[in-house]
């Protein structure tokens, strides 16, 4: 994509202006221009990055983190975490988060995704999203050797074959990743061409809203570069592709929102749209970490070990093998029904049916979660050697780590984003998750400590208690058992949750497609169409109406194929000027 000066993007005329150039936001912008008559303006806060191994190594993930390829937002104080503040990482690249990720690419259960559709979003359901995972995708398989010795099963009809995002398994596996495979297995789990013109650009300020008849539409971009305000026009339409966080903050700064936080922020509101910055749900985790068997590799070496990291990165340069081809890809979806006892869930049920804001659809996909037929996997582990997660620190340990995270797939809290608080109106968004707060947090708390006990008989069980010689966190006070096996000390535990849960950053549901209750439930219609705008849409994360059980990456990509294919089909016509 070539990237030009503010005077040569403003001297062009463009049929869409795409804010954000990140995983959606780029896939958008390739598919658009694959039509030659169409030009695409790229507006993206960040830079291009070439050869910065920390965005092009596989092994360097998470080394980009909180560096200037970050925007290091923060939340909001969490009363539910004892008050903590915690980091929310986010791509301020070209590229986006997907320069950031751990490189995770998986899908959500079929589920995940008709219960979109059974929320009134026409043509969101697994069946008609599918042929737009596989557009994506060029698939690259592995040999039968490996296929069987580190059971790297999948169904090629259900992959792509011949798309630009190229997929294939690791390339080689940590020592403890058969381990973890019988572990489960022994447990009875389941394993679930025409280019875009790009600017960089200090900051997007607002989108440009003029009366069009009876209704306001996006004519163009306001935006800094290099301390000069500009406008860009948009001939056809201006798509906001800024993820969970910005997208429904540039709404507001257009005066799309809730009058009453618009107001605030001295605001003029267009159009009235409560639920702007709303339905925040996101992907939280906590770990454990233990000491493990020191004679086996383990990714921390290059961490501590310079000489060792130099000779990785020589591996890597003349081959492409070694450890820095390594990632935490020990991964299962396990349902609650395996470990939550019958009592638990039916409690879980009538709590979701008490829980205000729901709507009648919406209560019910969620409390069939929590039936005894629920197969989606609804808690996600990993195990794998080493502390991979920067912001987890524990105390030092003599020996070598190994970690195994946490992370409830589809969590009921929610919370949100947007100019909340002083200072959100150009300065940082105040992002507010809740975690464990309010009745769904309480109720996401209770079934942590389910999860939290079963990732430790996870880690006691052969084979991979083999290469485990303690746990250092959570500390013994949290892992004492009676003469059956069974914690009960509840309390510690929560506290123990509480004072380690983070996020995994990956938040949804902000401009959420609001199906069929429209703008009370939502912000854009299954076209994506932002509800009282013309000629503006949404295209990321921020419109998946629920919380789906993978990383966000591969639906990501997909709901850009979906959109940008709606907007070649509706291809609104250019706008006079």
């Amino acid at each position: 994509m070539p990237i030009v000066t503010s005077a040569e993007f403003l001297r062009r005329e463009f049929d869409y202006l795409i804010v954000g150039g990140g995983t959606a936001g780029l896939a958008v912008a390739a598919r658009l221009t694959e039509d030659p008559d169409i030009t695409v303006g790229v507006l993206e806060a960040g830079p291009i990055v070439d050869g910065d191994a920390a965005v092009s190594i596989p092994g360097c993930y998470g080394e980009s983190l909180g560096t200037p390829l970050d925007w290091q937002f923060q939340t909001t104080p969490q009363p539910g975490l004892g008050g903590r503040v915690l980091n929310w990482p986010g791509g301020k690249v070209l590229g986006g988060s997907s320069a950031l990720n751990f490189m995770t690419w998986n899908r959500g259960n079929r589920e995940d995704y008709n219960a979109w559709e059974k929320l009134g979003n026409r043509g969101w359901g697994w069946n008609d999203l599918l042929p737009f995972f596989k557009k994506t995708e060029h698939f690259h398989p592995k040999g039968p050797r490996s296929q069987d010795e580190y059971q790297e099963h999948f169904d090629p009809r259900a992959l792509g074959i011949d798309g630009p995002v190229q997929l294939s398994y690791a390339r080689q596996y940590s020592p403890s990743h058969k381990l973890w495979h019988e572990t489960l297995n022994a447990l009875g789990g389941r394993h679930e061409q025409a280019a875009p013109f790009g600017v960089e650009c200090r900051v997007v300020e607002e989108i440009e809203l003029r009366p069009e008849g009876d209704e306001w539409a996006a004519c163009g971009v306001k935006f800094k570069h290099e301390n000069e305000q500009h406008s860009a026009l948009a001939l056809r339409e201006v798509i906001l592709s800024a993820g969970s966080v910005q997208s429904p903050r540039l709404l507001e700064l257009s005066g799309v929102g809730n009058p009453k936080i618009l107001s605030r922020a001295g605001i003029q509101t267009k159009v009235e749209s409560p639920c702007v910055g709303e339905n925040m749900q996101d992907h939280f985790m906590t770990a454990m970490i233990f000491e493990v068997d020191p004679t086996l590799e383990n990714p921390d070496d290059l961490k501590f070990s310079a000489d060792a990291k130099t000779a990785a990165l020589d591996l890597y340069h003349k081959s492409q093998t070694g450890p820095l081809t390594v990632l935490p890809c020990s991964i299962c979806y396990v349902p609650f029904q395996h470990f939550v006892p019958p009592e638990t869930l039916a409690v879980a049920q009538a709590t979701i049916a008490r829980i205000d804001g729901y709507s009648s659809e919406e209560r019910s996909i969620r409390s069939q979660r929590f039936g005894p037929q629920a197969r989606v996997g609804q808690i996600e582990y990993i195990f794998d050697l080493g502390n991979w997660n920067p912001f987890f620190k524990p105390q030092p340990l003599s020996g070598k780590k190994g970690s195994t995270h946490i992370k409830p797939a589809t969590p009921t809290d929610t919370g949100s984003t947007g100019i909340r608080q002083s200072g959100g109106v150009m300065g940082s968004p105040a992002i507010d998750p809740q975690y464990y707060c309010g009745q769904h947090g309480e109720l996401d708390l209770e079934l942590m400590v389910h999860c939290a006990r079963f990732a430790h008989k996870i880690c006691d069980a052969q084979p991979l208690a083999s290469i485990i010689r303690s746990r250092a966190s959570p500390p013994a006070v949290a892992s004492q058992s009676t003469a059956n096996g069974e914690n009960n000390d509840d309390e510690a535990w929560r506290q123990w949750l509480r004072e380690n849960t983070i996020s995994d950053w990956h938040p949804v549901g902000t401009c959420a497609m609001g199906g069929r209750k429209g703008i009370e439930a939502g912000v854009v219609d299954a076209r994506l169409r932002v509800y009282g705008v013309r000629r503006l849409r949404v295209v990321d994360a921020s419109v998946m109406p629920l919380q789906i059980s993978a990383h966000l990456q591969a639906t990501v990509y997909a709901i850009a194929e979906k959109g940008s294919s709606m907007i070649l089909e509706d291809r609104l016509p250019r706008r006079h000027v």
